[in-house]
């Protein structure tokens, strides 16, 4: 990912996104807050839910099972339906992303 982020990054510029982790136990808010920060530098929407975006199990079935991670996935995915409803909406209404300053990059050795 840091390499696709970095190569085609712009790519992503205004494209809602979500981070979802699934494990077994321990693991998933590492790798939600790693993943994330991608989306960040990448100008993309953050699209969120009800509580961190992870379900636990060993198995697909076992996943199934955990309500309240199934429920977030709901949430989140109705979150982002929404979000991709209000951009259609606002490109309708003739609304633009905003353009990109272009990149200024900082030596702090000098």
């Amino acid at each position: 990912m840091d390499r696709l982020f970095y190569a085609g990054g712009s790519a992503f510029a205004h494209k809602p996104a979500a981070v979802i982790a699934s494990a077994r136990r321990a693991g998933t808010t590492a790798t939600l807050d790693t993943i994330s920060k991608h989306l960040g530098i990448a100008q993309m929407p953050v699209i969120s839910s009800t509580y961190w975006n992870m379900v636990h199990g060993n198995t697909p079935e076992e996943t199934r099972q955990d309500a309240e991670g199934m429920q977030t996935m709901r949430n989140i995915g109705a979150n982002m339906a929404w979000i991709l409803q209000c951009i259609e909406a606002g490109k309708q209404a003739g609304i633009t992303a905003p353009q990109t300053d272009k990149s200024v990059r900082t030596n702090f050795i000098r």
